[in-house]
């Protein structure tokens, strides 16, 4: 049998496994942020009592590694100020003529089909430090967005 045909182990063929990869910046996070990350970390420890086979327990693991990480390098934010956008705002804004909201939050927060971007989206950094009522450019066009309201997070009225 020819050498190209041999095998030595399944190991030697096997994908490579790789850590999760971090987002970029600090890790910063609302005090609703860090609740999910420390949700995660107790869900991932009581899932690996229970598992079986010794891939399964790697994924696990590697999972549990990006979550510890994240809790313990979580930056939480002080609760933002109305009417400025900030870390931790619902923002209610005007872009190409239509009404749209969106919160801030931190990089493992962020779900933008319920609203909720990176604070390290180019939409978020153009709106970072904008007052209600003023234009703000996006996009390469000059005053595209208008912040018409900044509100902490699950703030009333």
């Amino acid at each position: 049998m020819s050498v190209a045909f041999r095998r030595e182990s399944d190991d030697e063929h096997r994908e490579p496994s790789f850590e999760l990869p971090l987002p970029p910046g600090r890790n910063l996070v609302t005090v609703r942020g860090l609740a999910q990350i420390e949700a995660r970390v107790m869900e991932l420890e009581a899932l690996l009592d229970t598992v079986s086979g010794e891939d399964a327990a790697k994924r696990l693991k590697r999972d549990l590694r990006y979550w510890h990480q994240r809790a313990s390098s979580a930056e939480v934010q002080p609760v933002p100020d109305d009417g400025i956008v900030a870390f931790g705002s619902q923002v209610t804004y005007r872009l190409n003529g239509q009404q749209r909201k969106v919160a801030i939050v931190g990089s493992d927060e962020a779900d933008p089909a319920a609203g909720r971007i990176p604070y390290t989206a180019p939409l978020a950094q153009a709106m970072l430090g904008a007052e209600e009522g003023e234009q703000v450019d996006f996009g390469g066009q000059a005053e595209a967005i208008e912040i018409l309201r900044a509100r902490a997070i699950g703030a009333e009225g």
